[in-house]
């Protein structure tokens, strides 16, 4: 039984959708915190259990029989992030788990400017010790948060911290790679190739798409780096998650998000999906 976390999350429920296009239903399990929020997959035949990464003894009935688990990283940055992960791997190989998957990040190293790239470094570390072969997706920087940076500039006035070009890539081209290596088991060990969309861009590039797609004007202001936190500790960020959020800047223009790689196209058998799709379905 092929097991997926977070399976109610963005990219978790995408992965189970497309994994349900490939194999039958009975083969499928996901681990959730909040079961019911997943009934519509227990009503097509998935194994729906509640587990959660703070929790061991409830993952070790969460993966109960697996043969592969998927570790679909959690939205938080730190220790906690990687303590959290670290139980997950541990769970997984209790479970007897052929294989462990892990949704990690292009960039991911202990050097990185940005933190989550970091403690994906950490996990993957984790990967490797923990005795069974692994899978780190290595994935490209999620489109869905050019969008979200670009829909806080409702004038239209995107004002950021200088960058650098970034391999934008959407949740659904990500999903669908994650399920074809899962029903393939055993296609990459170890860290893959960067995932990534096919163009690197800056801010300075996707709001001229915004302005192609929204069909009004947009301009890209640069603001200084201690600018740009001071205004989100202004607006209630906690000042830790500030200084993490200009990290993705700095990373960006140290070019740690800029490689483009023809993998995810080859696991599609298709290019991927144009940030500007992406942009015109966010911002409308």
């Amino acid at each position: 039984m092929i097991i997926v976390t977070g399976a109610t999350g963005l990219l978790g429920r995408q992965i189970v959708e497309r994994l349900l296009a490939r194999i039958p239903a009975q083969r499928v399990g996901v681990s959730v915190r909040d079961p019911r929020k997943a009934q519509e997959l227990a009503d097509r035949g998935v194994r729906v259990r509640q587990g959660g990464f703070e929790d061991a003894a409830s993952l070790a009935h969460a993966f109960e029989g697996a043969t592969q688990v998927l570790v679909v990283s959690v939205d938080k940055m730190g220790e906690e992030c990687v303590t959290q992960h670290r139980t997950a791997i541990g769970a997984a190989v209790a479970a007897g788990a052929r294989r462990v998957l892990y949704t990690s990040q292009m960039g991911a190293g202990p050097d990185s400017h940005f933190q989550a790239c970091r403690d994906h470094a950490a996990t993957e570390e984790l990967l490797r010790a923990c005795g069974v072969p692994f899978t780190a997706l290595r994935n490209g920087f999620y489109a869905a948060s050019a969008a979200h940076f670009l829909g806080q500039a409702r004038s239209g006035r995107v004002a950021l911290p200088a960058d650098g070009p970034v391999a934008w890539t959407a949740h659904a081209d990500l999903a669908d790679a994650t399920a074809a290596i899962l029903a393939d088991e055993g296609r990459f060990e170890g860290p893959t190739p960067p995932l990534t969309g096919s163009q690197a861009l800056t801010f300075e590039e996707l709001a001229a798409i915004a302005g192609e797609v929204t069909g009004r004007a947009w301009s890209r202001t640069t603001v200084p780096d201690q600018r740009f936190r001071e205004e989100l500790v202004g607006h209630g960020v906690p000042e830790q998650l500030a200084g993490q959020l200009l990290g993705i800047f700095v990373a960006a223009r140290a070019g740690e998000f800029a490689t483009v790689d023809p993998t995810l196209a080859t696991l599609l058998g298709r290019e991927p999906t144009p940030v500007g799709a992406v942009l015109r379905e966010s911002l409308g």
